[in-house]
């Protein structure tokens, strides 16, 4: 096994993650929001628009520097947010890149990752459906396998986030990540069955958050007793995303929305200095406005 692969997750991996991707990734921004004692970690302005770009810049810098990139580069399945990153990171590798994604995708991703010179493959309607002809491809060809999330390599990128957002914001009470839609509840589903399952996924937020399960690391870490599960509803988290363009001009994407969804919908407050993470954004301003422009008729 090579070195690269032989990871484990845990906090000094994600230490050497973010001594591995130093330079390559852009540091969070936090902002502080309209309510009192809570700031934003802008990672939508992360490079790809999302967080994904962490865990892969360390996935692929982690197997350039053990010399295991094979000549067939590098595959992904994604909703489009970790294609994206792949894509951009292979790019600064010179490393071919062939991303499969559901037929369904929305079209400013394909487009984004087509110009970030990768291969995009349609498959299917479901994330899972590009996952199989993923791995199918990489069997075939010898391509890497990378993956949306379930990597340590991936993984431990990913948590570099949450290290920067720390040390922005001394004595941080919550961190408000990794909220799900109500019909995309793979890793609530996941804790109320004490194991990992597949859930069906039907959301605004399904392009991104469309997982039908989780990784067997990511249950461990939500399975901590100061970890929450919150689910919530497509109509908060589009009212959630106007209200980002509304209060703020933010445009992000539905995923984006889900953490301050679960925060404008507490019943009590998270504490008295809480981070919302705003991460996504890979989404066509114009289905904003027109959402907008529905809710308005509506009204009247």
């Amino acid at each position: 096994m090579h070195a690269a692969t032989a990871q484990q997750l845990d906090h000094a991996a994600v230490r050497a993650a973010a001594e591995r991707i130093a330079g390559g990734v852009r540091p969070v921004t936090v902002a502080p929001a309209a309510e009192a004692g809570v700031w934003y970690a802008l990672e939508y302005l992360q490079h790809t628009g999302s967080f994904k770009a962490r865990g892969a810049r360390n996935f692929l810098a982690a197997h350039h520097e053990a010399g295991a990139l094979p000549a067939a580069g590098v595959t992904i399945a994604s909703g489009g947010n970790a294609g994206l990153a792949c894509a951009w990171a292979s790019r600064a590798l010179a490393v071919p890149a062939t991303v499969f994604l559901p037929a369904r995708a929305p079209r400013v991703k394909v487009e984004r990752l087509r110009g970030y010179g990768a291969d995009v493959r349609l498959v299917g309607d479901r994330y899972a459906d590009a996952l199989a002809a993923c791995e199918e491809f990489a069997a075939e060809s010898g391509a890497l396998s990378s993956h949306a999330y379930d990597h340590p390599l991936i993984a431990a990128g990913a948590g570099t986030l949450l290290e920067e957002i720390r040390a922005a914001l001394p004595g941080l009470d919550t961190v408000v990540v990794a909220v799900e839609p109500e019909n995309c509840r793979a890793l609530n589903a996941a804790l109320a069955a004490g194991r990992v399952v597949d859930v069906a996924v039907e959301s605004v937020a399904a392009d991104s958050l469309g997982a039908t399960r989780v990784s067997a690391d990511a249950l461990a870490a939500a399975q901590q007793e100061n970890v929450t599960s919150v689910l919530v509803s497509d109509t908060e988290i589009t009212a959630a995303r106007r209200a980002l363009w509304e209060e703020h001009r933010i445009v992000v994407e539905a995923g984006a929305a889900t953490a301050l969804a679960a925060l404008r919908g507490a019943a009590q407050p998270l504490g008295d200095r809480v981070a919302v993470i705003l991460c996504g954004a890979n989404t066509d301003p114009r289905d904003l406005a027109e959402g907008a422009e529905q809710s308005r008729t509506a009204a009247v």
